[in-house]
């Protein structure tokens, strides 16, 4: 079978996310990037330069682990080196998510955080996100940075970029960063209202032994 038609399920359900992730504001037309691994060698990933809002699934590209294009008539994200490298330093993760939601990118420009504790659902799925420090997008160093901290975190807040998520598949990344742009309206809300009640320690701990 030609590359250019394989893994064609893999790569129709991240096309399918990605419009999802535009669908629902929490990416831009030209913003973000969907990543699937799948085998040990090789993941599909979307490209630079197409419409987010109407990928397709001949649009999603596959490489190898290595970072060669495998699909060269796609340009690939110019983030694929940091999807690699999280796959490599991370081998439970097989799903990667990133995206720029205009609240919770907001919070990666303010040195405030995306308070996790309000609700029971936000806990249960967030934990504690870890904000990663800038580096310049598609870089090595802001691979290395995302690498290095995806250890302690799941949910990963690029400093002045935007959000990266990850999961053991795709729906499960996805939730993340729709969770957390809700978190992240909501911790604005109570803010503004001045009339803020988290869930107290006890609680915290309850959800942590249940979920995390």
């Amino acid at each position: 079978m030609a590359i250019k038609k394989r893994y064609k399920a893999e790569r129709k359900e991240v096309a399918r996310f990605m419009r999802r992730l535009y669908n629902h504001g929490l990416t831009t037309t030209s913003g973000g990037n969907i990543s699937l691994r799948i085998t040990d060698d090789i993941i599909v990933i979307t490209p630079s330069a197409t419409d987010k809002g109407r990928m397709r699934w001949e649009e999603v590209g596959i490489m190898n682990i290595l970072g060669e294009n495998l699909t060269p008539e796609l340009k690939p994200s110019i983030e694929y080196d940091m999807h690699l490298s999280i796959y490599k330093k991370k081998k439970e993760v097989t799903a990667i998510v990133h995206a720029h939601p205009v609240f919770a990118s907001a919070f990666t420009a303010m040195k405030c955080k995306i308070n996790t504790n309000l609700t029971a659902e936000a806990r249960a799925i967030l934990g504690d996100p870890i904000v990663v420090p800038y580096a310049l997008m598609g870089t090595r160093e802001l691979a290395d940075l995302a690498a290095e901290n995806i250890l302690y975190s799941d949910i990963l807040l690029l400093e002045n970029h935007g959000i990266l998520t990850t999961g053991s598949n795709i729906l499960q990344a996805f939730d993340k960063i729709e969770v957390l742009e809700n978190a992240a309206k909501m911790t604005l809300i109570v803010e503004m209202a001045k009339k803020k009640s988290p869930l107290s320690k006890s609680r915290i701990f309850e959800i942590e032994k249940l979920f995390r």
